[in-house]
Formats: structure tokens, sequence, C-alpha cells
């Protein structure tokens, strides 16, 4: 297949509504709060303005008609954890690069994490992401606050309504993020004004473990024994760390990245409106396992680690079950070079927010879950446990964030049609059976099949607390 073609810029962005024509989608089979039907919406500058069952009756309207027969009308995906590399590290990916990827798999907002160059611990850093993202960004976006040893007052100053939470590593970081010192973390749990996102892997775990095989085996560690490096009883003391301080000061928090069985003891199977402590599991948790180390190698670390195939079909069955909330990718790019590097000297991490949304789709054609089931993980639940302000829904008056899906028009990945600027994905011949086919941001056809607008800048997102 060809790969997304981009329409080259010419001049600054014209968002404006008088630059934005009506949009009507029709004919696609609408998959929004547990239901399916067919149906049409109507988009009217940056939000719906109708939705309606079956076919609209025919009133003169005057724009642009998206045939959607035998396609998925979704709201766009809210990918809650990303890397974008900027500033600093952007010779992996940049804010421009990740959010034209994302919008050509039907993300359309993102929350970008803080472990940059600099890292983003002071309100001056956390604004000039966001200057960043609005002159480059073509999806919605938001900025973690980074959390450190000593900027527990800075912290106290982070506004609510514009900063979708607080990250913090309680395992080993990049850029000297680690929040080891046990007065700041509780005072973190105690006082944050924003909720709590906390990478749990127990550091003393981690380090003697790897000192450990370090020592006995030297260059002869193999991308497999990333699973028992960072093992699952390292992810669990953490976890459950992390939700024993959020019990004891009444703390939103949110757990990333979920890579074992055990953990899920840890999380309640309700709503996620009514939980405090919510989790988050990533695509390449649900779709890899300690198996595939032997043909993708580096490809697949990441921290936490690809476990076992038990702790991968638990993941799943925690989806359904509802102890996980949210579905994201933990998206972060290294080059080619760098993941070919021998294990004690090769980064973690890897490219995935172009081909989430497909791959969840993926997964529910082989019967784990329904298009339903991926809508609620990936855009609703998101949008809810950070109150997301009128984005994660089709709904009237709800910006038109919006992905349109064509279930049977099967292609594999491979580089013509990678967009990451990192050039690979650990997807990479896989067949996927969906293709997005129109990503709409804030009623903005920007992505069409497959040609990508430049032109176009996504909202900072809105966050009602």
């Amino acid at each position: 297949m060809s790969g997304p073609r981009l329409r080259p810029r010419d001049g600054m962005a014209k968002i404006e509504n008088e630059y934005m024509a009506d949009v009507l989608i029709e004919g696609g089979t609408l998959v929004n709060e547990g239901r399916s039907f067919r149906g049409y919406l109507v988009v009217r500058g940056e939000r719906i303005a109708e939705i309606g069952e079956g076919d609209r009756p025919e009133s003169g309207f005057q724009g642009e008609r998206i045939d959607a027969r035998g396609m998925l009308v979704l709201p766009g995906a809210i990918d809650d954890q990303v890397h974008f590399r900027e500033p600093g590290l952007t010779y992996k990916e940049d804010i421009r690069s990740g959010s034209r990827a994302a919008v050509a798999g039907g993300v359309t907002s993102f929350m970008d994490m803080p472990n940059t160059k600099p890292t983003t611990t002071t309100l001056d850093l956390l604004e000039r992401k966001r200057e960043l993202a609005a002159e480059r960004s073509l999806a919605n976006y938001s900025f973690y606050f980074g959390a450190t040893n000593n900027n527990l007052r800075e912290l106290h100053r982070v506004d609510p309504r514009t900063t979708c939470g607080v990250k913090v590593f309680m395992g080993s970081s990049t850029g000297n993020m680690l929040v080891d010192d046990r007065r700041v973390l509780s005072a973190i749990f105690a006082e944050s004004p924003v909720l709590i996102a906390t990478h749990c892997e127990d550091e003393a775990t981690v380090r003697a473990d790897a000192e450990r095989y370090r020592r006995e085996l030297g260059d002869r560690v193999s991308p497999a024994m990333h699973a028992v490096i960072r093992s699952a009883e390292a992810c669990y003391r953490s976890s459950a760390r992390a939700v024993e301080l959020a019990d004891r000061y009444g703390a939103d928090l949110h757990v990333l990245h979920l890579s074992t069985e055990r953990e899920l003891s840890l999380f309640d199977a309700k709503p996620v409106a009514e939980k405090k402590i919510t989790s988050e599991v990533c695509v390449h948790h649900l779709w890899f396992s300690e198996e595939d180390y032997a043909v993708k190698g580096n490809r697949i670390k990441w921290n936490p680690s690809v476990k076992r195939v038990s702790d991968r079909d638990a993941l799943r069955r925690g989806v359904l079950g509802g102890k996980v909330d949210v579905v994201a990718t933990d998206h972060a790019p290294h080059t080619v070079e760098e993941k070919s590097r021998p294990y004690w000297e090769c980064p973690s991490g890897g490219p995935l927010v172009q081909h989430s949304l497909v791959a969840m789709l993926e997964l529910g054609r082989q019967g784990l879950w329904t298009p339903e089931q991926v809508v609620w993980k990936m855009c609703h639940a998101p949008a809810i446990r950070f109150a997301v302000r009128d984005r994660g829904f089709l709904r009237e008056g709800a910006y038109a964030d919006i992905a349109v899906v064509r279930p049977d028009d099967p292609w594999v990945v491979g580089p013509e049609n990678i967009l990451y600027k990192c050039g690979w994905s650990p997807f990479e011949g896989v067949r996927f059976s969906h293709r997005v086919v129109y990503t709409l941001v804030n009623g903005r056809v920007v992505n069409r099949n497959g040609e990508i607008d430049e032109e176009f800048r996504g909202q900072p997102l809105e966050f009602v607390r």
C-alpha cells in the first residue's frame, strides 16, 4: 500500500471557523457510549451539531459529504501517555511528527510526558511546551508536570484546568526524575492539585536484579531477560505502594502501563467515574508476550517489560472486567541505531501511536472485545478520568474529534507507511484489517484517505476540575 501523503504547509495555520466547511458524515455505523447504529452526524465549525439514526432528512445541506457506508464512525482516541521527545530529544520524535502519526491513526488528543531535555519540572518549562504545541501540533494536546524530590512548591502552583496531571516516577526514569524521598512522595499524594500518574517499578528490586544478571552473565544477557530483570515483583511492590499512599491521603491516582496479572488485584472493577484510583494498560502489553522477544528482540524492550503470556492474557481480561480503565500507548520512540545496541546499552521504549487504534480493533476481530469496548477504553474512559472538556464522545455540542475506520481494508505495516520520525514500528510485517480513512480534529478533516493536512493546528485540552 502507499503510505500517508503530506500536504505541504503554505504559511500560517488557519483554524478559524470561517475556514472550515460544514461536514456531513453519513451512512456509517456510529459507535458511541456502548451502542452501534447506522446513522449520520453533522459538523459545524469545531463542534458536532447533529446526530441521528438512519439517513438525514434532505434539507439542502451545504458542505462536504463523507460517505461512510461500511465504515465505523468513532470518537477520536485520547492517548493519555506519549513521549513526543520535544524539547531536547527531537532526533527521535518531535511534536509535529508525533502528532502527525497520531492523527493518521485516529488519535485526536494526546497527553505528553515530562522526561524531555530539559525535564518539564517548572511552570515556565510547562508553558514552553504548550507554546511549542500551539506552533506544531496537528492534534489536541496537554502536558504533564514532572515531579522531583525538590519541586513540591512548584507543583502546588499547577493549574488543574490546563494541566492533565503530575507524573511521578516511582521507578527508574529518564532525566533524573526518580522520586524516592518518602516524605516528598507522601506530600505529593496529600497535596497535589491535579491527578497523579505514576510509573511504578520498585527501583531497589530492579537495581538488585540488574546487578546480579550483569555480574553472572555480562554481555550474554539477551532482550528476553528484560522480563526477569524488570520483574513482576518490582512492578507489584511499587504499584501497591502507590495505591496505599492514594488510599491513605485520598488522592486521585492513575497507575500507568500495568504489565502483570498480580497488579490487577490492586484495582476495583467499578465504572471509571466512580473511582479515585484507576489504571491504564498499553497496547504492547496486550499484544506481545515474552514469546515475542525471540523475533522482536529489543524492539519490544519497554519499561515496564513485556512479560508472560499469562500476564498478557490477564490484562486482556482486566480490560473486559473493568479493573483496567484506560488503554493507551506509552509511545516512546528511539532510533533504529539505538534499538540495535546490545541489551545493556539499548534504551527502553518504542513507537505506537499511529497503530494503537487499529491494533485494538484487530484484537477485537480476533474475538477479544467489541468496537464498543475499544471506544470505551480509548475514548470515553480517558475523557472521564481526566475530566476532559467536551471531548471523547460523539455528542451534539462536543468537539468534532472523529475517526472514520474501514473494517475490511487490509494493509501491512512497513517502512513506506510508517510516519514516526524514528522510521520503524514493532508492528512491521503485521497485517491489519482496519484502516483509518478520515480523521477530524475540532471539525477539520486532518487525515483524508492518508493525506495529512499539515496546515492545521490542534488546541490545548481543557479540564473540568
